[in-house]
């Protein structure tokens, strides 16, 4: 049976993707076929013809994945809105809950591990009735919080937890990771009061521009030999 995570970002650019790209090639380089999927991705550009879901295929390539990029990313719009938003704006099909669901379940059936990339984040809709935190409950996945080290992360933090424990989701923990530099990142008081208030497990942090820890790999995976 495969390990399957869903890594959700607190927010814009804290660096979600930049996260589940480590998390893919630390993965693969334990041996693991390693599937990918970022069910919506809005704001793709066009190339030849056809959008180009720019993040999905470079979690990809980190990964080694090598399935059909239809089944990694179903649906990919130009517009830069919310999914089902984005959908009505380009005049094209919206999500379809049951697709993304087949779609994963492709995946998971070829892979050891899964990571999903959330859509805008848990509670930003994918469909007018569904989020990310569905998405989760529906196939079981390990939540990964993605938190940017800065200032303010504390609050958007402790939001996204909160509703991932209301939700019943089950959380790995979250990873405190610094999309600036040591000199502008968050203070070490912030980080120690989302550690008291959290009451889930800090998996680690990831130093900018640096490689993912081991200790990360480990709290997740577990040692392997």
């Amino acid at each position: 049976m495969s390990r399957n995570f869903l890594i959700a970002g607190t927010g814009p650019r804290v660096g979600k993707s930049i996260v589940a790209c480590a998390l893919g090639f630390a993965f693969r380089a334990r041996g693991l076929r390693v599937g990918v999927m970022k069910p919506v991705e809005t704001g793709c550009a066009e190339r030849g013809g056809l959008l180009d879901p720019a993040d999905t295929r470079g979690v990809a390539l980190a990964a080694a994945c090598d399935l059909p990029l239809d089944l990694i990313c179903p649906y990919r719009y130009a517009s830069a809105f919310p999914a089902p938003a984005a959908a009505e704006a380009d005049g094209a099909p919206p999500p379809d809950m049951r697709h993304l669901l087949d779609c994963f379940r492709k995946i998971a059936q070829a892979s050891d591990a899964v990571l999903v990339e959330d859509v805008g984040g848990l509670a930003a809709p994918i469909t007018w009735s569904a989020d990310s935190a569905d998405l989760a409950a529906y196939l079981a996945l390990e939540l990964i919080v993605v938190v940017a080290n800065r200032p303010g992360c504390l609050n958007s933090a402790l939001v996204t937890l909160r509703y991932a424990a209301a939700r019943g989701l089950r959380i790995a923990g979250y990873l405190l990771n610094d999309v600036v530099s040591s000199a502008s990142a968050s203070g070490p008081g912030e980080g120690l009061a989302l550690a008291r208030a959290a009451h889930v497990p800090c998996l680690g942090a990831m130093r900018y521009k640096e490689p993912l820890g081991l200790s990360v790999i480990e709290a997740l995976l577990g040692k392997r030999g």
